[in-house]
């Protein structure tokens, strides 16, 4: 099982990400000019997602992608979050 990590790990979240509510998950939300554009990202994303073996929680809605990563099976954050959320921004077009 993936190690959760401690408080200065934390302290090193990805750029554009932010802690939920909860403290057991970083979430971003990124805006499309279109629901095509946002699907596509998607698309970029559950592949990325699939080569990690780490899947999101997300939602689409229109041209909105909310996405949050947490690791379920350890109760919170840990590497694999962090390693796909800065993969999830390098595909990012914002």
């Amino acid at each position: 099982m993936a190690r959760l990590l401690d408080s200065a790990e934390q302290a090193q979240m990805p750029e554009g990400w932010h802690l939920g509510e909860d403290g057991k998950a970083i979430k971003r939300v990124y805006r499309f000019s279109d629901f095509t554009e946002a699907f596509a990202f998607m698309t970029r994303v559950a592949l990325l997602a699939e080569v990690a073996d780490h899947h999101p929680d997300w939602s689409n809605s229109y041209n909105r992608v909310e996405i949050s990563l947490s690791t379920h099976s350890a109760g919170g954050l840990t590497s694999k979050d962090y390693a796909l959320a800065k993969a999830i921004s390098a595909i990012s077009p914002r």
